[in-house]
């Protein structure tokens, strides 16, 4: 048997949903699953969006280390009071 050929990556799709799922459900009987308090999803949200505008502009060819003005907000209301090049 082929190293690729073992484990749960190697797996479809549909048979890993099932193993998860059967896996959540017994977390959840169990009573040791995770529930999340609404600070702890606020927090995650803005952890990954912060993430996820730092991949994009690094995508983009942006500097990584220089801050910008969307990387605290994205509306312009947001950034109406913000200056427009970063303080150092």
């Amino acid at each position: 048997m082929a190293k690729e050929d073992r484990g749960f990556a190697s797996m479809d799709r549909a048979k890993q949903r099932e193993i998860a799922s059967k896996g959540g459900k017994a977390a959840h009987q169990k009573g040791t699953a995770h529930e999340w308090t609404s600070e702890e999803a606020r927090d995650a949200g803005r952890k990954g969006g912060i993430a996820s505008h730092r991949r994009r502009r690094e995508q983009m060819g942006g500097n990584p280390g220089v801050e910008t003005r969307d990387t605290y907000a994205e509306t312009p209301a947001q950034t109406a009071d913000m200056p427009e090049e970063p303080v150092e």
